[in-house]
């Protein structure tokens, strides 16, 4: 029938285009002369009122048979699990043989570490050593529950009510896994609807609390504070009920991924003229920046409390586990009764909650310690500034330096590949490990490929020497030709 129609139409359009062509020719309907175009208009109408008037045509639907069920089966195959393995994921790690220290021992042999972000270099430190053999004969090795309840122990209190005080804010709460601070922070504050603006070079614990709030995030330029302005104001001239909404600016201190510090002192400013929240990540900047060590806030001279929440993992200067985030009470508070990484995580096992105190206590007893790492961030930064085919990407006074391949082969999988071909000479030639920015498929960060220097206190300047030598020689035998 719904072809019969077409058919139909068709024709009256074929006539229509004859029709009209004809200025003079006339239809009477009704005694009424009207115009062709008036005619074919009506016809076309009507065609479509019937065409909707008319019941869809649905085939029978007949049962497969037995046979066909069984061949669609035979025909099935499930997706696998996990993507294929490529040659690009097959990676042996160096196994260390020895704790992370300035030293580690990999196949009984002595190697120069530049892998661990052992900045303050209290790994193996005896001070540590005795608090946590003190700890462990007490409480164990931990209360096997959840800090809400039966895993809150007063060594817990204790490092938080530390933490508080060295930093100079009102309360603090400890997680007990140093990515899932950040991850299970930013959910816990931040919902559905609320704005959160990021700096695109955010390590991947961030970016996976970023995903899990579910919030609307918008991405600005690395450490771009212009890209970040315009972000605010973007956000602020088109959302009229933005002020009714929360909103955050999320950034770290020290970024893991390029070794450049935050302009905190921009970011204040802009986050008081929009009206923004401040999340600071200090994972890497704890204990390195400031003249004690206090963090960013301390190295830009701007009161704590400017910043509304502050998260760090005190896996690197405080060479612990866990992690803490501390602000005001009513944002501790909160956390303790929506944060899933604190309700539902075992508690920080006792005797890491001590070296994470212990810690703090040799810090603000020994402030040369961060006077030693400037030293030697100064400098391996000069002995590598000249170095040929990479360039360094990181901020002077980063302990963390990241170099990159000058000329880019145009591949991160290719870059990757020749740094860890240099990665790989430096430690089999010279005993000197470092290692490649290696990330998860992911993790959404696009910086380019990058060998990564961690410096450490407890660094000789013979350690560093050998680096700087070791890195020129191999760099310039691995890319001759290719830059």
């Amino acid at each position: 029938m719904a072809s019969t129609t077409l058919g139909i139409m068709r024709s009256v359009l074929d006539w229509a285009s004859v029709t009209l062509d004809a200025p003079l020719a006339r239809a009477v309907v009704f005694g009424v002369p009207i115009g062709g175009h008036y005619v074919v208009e009506s016809l076309l109408g009507v065609a479509i009122i019937f065409l909707l008037l008319q019941k869809s045509y649905n085939p029978p639907k007949q049962p497969l048979t037995e046979k066909e069920v069984d061949e669609l089966c035979d025909e099935w195959h499930p997706e696998p699990l996990i993507p294929p393995i490529t040659e690009d994921m097959i990676y042996e790690p160096p196994v260390l043989e020895s704790a992370a220290g300035p030293h580690v021992v990999i196949n009984d042999k002595d190697i120069v570490n530049f892998a661990s972000a052992n900045y303050l270099g209290l790994i193996g430190h005896k001070k540590l050593m005795e608090s946590c053999t003190a700890a462990l004969e007490k409480y164990g090795v931990g209360s096997c529950g959840p800090r809400g309840f039966y895993g809150t122990i007063d060594v817990h209190l204790d490092c938080e009510d530390r933490i508080s005080k060295f930093l100079g804010t009102p309360d603090s709460i400890l997680y007990s896994y140093g990515l899932s601070t950040t991850f299970s922070a930013i959910p816990a504050f931040c919902k559905k609807g609320d704005i959160i603006v990021v700096d695109e070079g955010v390590h991947w614990g961030i970016q996976n609390g970023l995903h899990l709030s579910r919030s609307t995030v918008v991405y600005f330029k690395h450490n771009d504070m212009k890209s970040l302005e315009n972000a605010l104001e973007k956000i602020t001239r088109e959302n009229k009920r933005a002020s009714k909404k929360r909103r955050y600016i999320v950034v770290e201190a020290l970024y893991q991924n390029s070794g450049q510090i935050a302009p905190l002192d921009v970011i204040i400013k802009l986050k008081e003229k929009y009206r923004f929240r401040v999340l600071l990540d200090e994972s890497n900047s704890f204990g390195v920046l400031g003249g004690s060590g206090r963090g960013l806030t301390e190295h830009y001279k701007i009161p704590v409390e400017k910043i509304d929440i502050i998260t760090a993992s005190m896996g690197h200067s405080l060479v612990t586990d866990g992690g803490f985030c501390t602000g005001n009470a009513r944002v501790v508070d909160h956390q303790r009764l929506s944060s899933s990484g604190y309700v539902f995580s075992a508690s920080l096992p006792p005797y890491l909650a001590t070296a994470a105190i212990t810690a703090i206590g040799i810090l603000e007893e020994n402030p040369n310690l961060i006077t030693k790492l400037k030293k030697n961030v100064a400098f391996l930064w000069q002995g590598l500034a000249n170095i040929e085919g990479l360039s360094i990407v990181s901020d002077p006074l980063s302990p963390l330096i990241f170099l990159k391949l000058t000329n880019s082969t145009g591949s991160f999988n290719k870059d990757l590949k020749l740094l860890k071909t240099i990665a790989d000479r430096v430690l089999k030639e010279d005993s000197v490990l470092v290692v490649t920015s290696k990330r998860s498929i992911v993790d959404r960060c696009n910086f380019p490929a990058g060998l990564r220097v961690f410096i450490s206190a407890a660094h000789s300047e013979y350690d560093l020497l050998k680096a700087c030598e070791s890195l020129k020689r191999v760099s310039a035998s691995v890319l001759t030709g290719i830059n």
